[in-house]
């Protein structure tokens, strides 16, 4: 910790009486034509004590607020509602705050730039531009003056911000100067409001050029565009590492969501074979062989889910497998996705630090998927297939359908449109619950009262499962998210996401739940492998249910603020 951060801590009531002993409307009035109203998304970025995201949350904001000292987030956390939600981040790397795949219409730093080394900054204003929404406003005030108690500040300027606003695509709105509000004559402060007109990064073009205009003469590159829009939106846990502008996941969690989507494809019995996938039908597709996928071909597309377990011959089939499906992405998608010219690829395939052994058990787990290196792309696309991936999947899909039609094979054969589109679902629209029914009717014979997660009303026979996330918006049947709720509560909820307001009633009935249902050695496992990888902000080593509740939070709130859903 160093002496600034110890400064903060030891001092942390003494200063939080300090900036409560104002308010927020007088030491905000110079850019009060940008203060947030009702509706819109804040990031209060150095909180402090909370007074700043308390009001903006008064007026109707959603408001998070991050704040890196643990004596200062406590006393936010007591006066600001649980309507504001509180996270442990700071700069330049904000990850947790990126994990929660959200834009907002007002970043506010308040205070806080000039702690920040100069080394620094051109990589903390790129992770900030980033995390704006189109239109949205950037509001950093400086503070010219030095500390006297020991605290360390850097020289700022509005000069410097103008030119980082420049390099990303960011206009400078608003500069204004003010006194220092605690009367301090050797302070002054300048705010700084700048705005981001667009997305600022043109990669939904670069999608769309993939997807529409790239030659294909096989559905590789929709294949893995496909997969890596769906680990960016149901794994936000995936990315094992943020560095220079770059996002690396696992290999093997690529590998794994290729084979299940090519499952449904090839699996299905038309006149003797599946869709036909490329146009040279003699050359067969390349991670489509006897020793792996030819051994597995029994298996269902969700046998491959995330902590399956596979033992002896089936284990090393599997891991044939995924070699086999990581070199046919590696010779082919990632060698052919490219932006001008061919050796600016888009994508790069990381071998491991070691080579692999081959084991005879297999859970599909980080460590597993881990093992085979990492795949790596540049950080504002996986931002956008994060943000865009309601719109983009829908264009992937249809151009697949489209792909597939014009294959020689597929067309004497008269395939309906629905079929295809069957083909190419991710999860079962049935919305498979059947195992944590099964685990209820097992708790239920053993003597245990079952009770509504949301009311706390005893369940008799008459009971639903349901969807935290709702299937419609966000498909996900991880054990963490499925509920026993009664008929009615389920039916009222539809297809909405749970307010923070209820969330936070149910906090202790949900905890009791999972502890119940999950807590036991044989259950663990699984429930943390899965919630790791599906929530942000969870490390992959977690066995806390309360960290899991909190994840969950924030998976809503990104949920709400990517789709729009509606609260219940």
């Amino acid at each position: 910790m160093n002496t600034t951060s110890c400064f903060y801590s030891h001092h942390a009531q003494s200063l939080a009486e300090q900036y409560n002993a104002l308010d927020f409307e007088s030491v905000h009035q110079s850019w009060k034509q940008y203060w947030p109203s009702e509706g819109d998304s804040v990031l209060d970025i150095g909180a402090g004590s909370g007074r700043d995201a308390k009001w903006m949350n008064q007026q109707g904001a959603d408001v998070i607020a991050v704040e890196p000292n643990e004596a200062l987030r406590d006393i936010g956390k007591s006066i600001t509602s649980e309507c504001v939600t509180w996270l442990d981040d700071d700069l330049p790397a904000l990850k947790n705050t990126i994990n929660l795949g959200m834009r907002f219409n007002v970043i506010l730093l308040s205070a806080v730039w000039m702690h920040l080394p100069l080394c620094q900054r051109e990589r903390a204003f790129r992770k900030l531009a980033n995390l704006l929404a189109p239109n949205g406003k950037l509001v950093i005030t400086l503070r010219h003056g030095t500390f006297s108690d020991g605290r360390q500040s850097f020289s700022v300027s509005v000069d410097e911000l103008e030119s980082f606003s420049n390099a990303h695509g960011l206009k400078v709105k608003q500069v204004s100067e003010s006194k220092d509000n605690l009367n301090r004559g050797d302070v002054h402060w300048q705010t700084v409001v700048m705005t981001l007109p667009d997305d600022g990064t043109g990669n939904l073009n670069t999608v769309r050029r993939i997807v529409v205009n790239d030659s294909k003469s096989a559905t590789y590159k929709l294949a893995l565009l496909r997969t890596l829009l769906r680990i960016a939106d149901a794994h936000p846990g995936a990315v094992i590492e943020r560095r220079e502008g770059k996002v690396a996941i696992s290999a093997g969690l690529v590998a794994l969501y290729w084979v299940r989507q090519f499952k449904r494809l090839l699996d299905i019995e038309i006149d003797g074979s599946g869709l036909q996938q490329n146009t040279n039908t003699s050359k067969g597709l390349g991670f489509v062989k006897p020793d792996g996928w030819g051994f597995l071909k029994h298996l269902c597309a969700d046998d491959f889910s995330i902590g399956a377990l596979f033992l002896d011959d089936e284990a090393k089939a599997l891991q044939k497998l995924f070699s086999h499906t990581l070199q046919t992405i590696k010779v082919g998608p990632v060698k052919f996705i490219y932006q001008g010219e061919k050796h600016n690829c888009l994508f790069q395939l990381v071998p491991p630090a070691s080579r692999r052994q081959q084991t005879d058990t297999v859970i599909l787990n980080n460590d597993f998927f881990s093992s085979y290196g990492q795949f790596v792309l540049d950080e504002k696309l996986w931002e956008c297939f994060r943000l865009y991936h309601s719109w983009i999947e829908p264009l992937v899909v249809n151009q697949w359908v489209k792909e597939m039609q014009r294959f020689e094979r597929n067309r004497e054969r008269q395939i309906s449109l629905q079929t295809y589109h069957d083909c190419l679902v991710w999860i079962d629209a049935a919305h498979d619950t059947r195992e944590v029914r099964n685990r209820v009717q097992e708790l239920v014979c053993t003597g245990e009262s079952i009770n509504s997660v949301w009311s706390g009303r005893p369940l008799h026979d008459e009971y639903h499962i349901d969807h935290c996330l709702p299937f419609a918006y966000w498909p996900n049947n991880d054990k963490w998210n499925l509920f026993p709720a009664s008929a009615k509560e389920n039916l009222t909820k539809s297809d909405r996401l749970p307010s923070a307001r209820r969330l936070h009633d149910s906090r202790n009935r949900i905890l009791d739940w999972w502890d119940l249902a999950w807590g036991s050695d044989s259950q663990k496992e699984r429930f943390f492998t899965e919630a790791s990888l599906s929530l942000p902000n969870l490390p992959f080593q977690c066995r806390d249910f309360e960290e899991v509740f909190e994840s969950m939070g924030l998976q809503v709130r990104g949920v709400k603020s990517r789709l729009l859903v509606s609260e219940w």
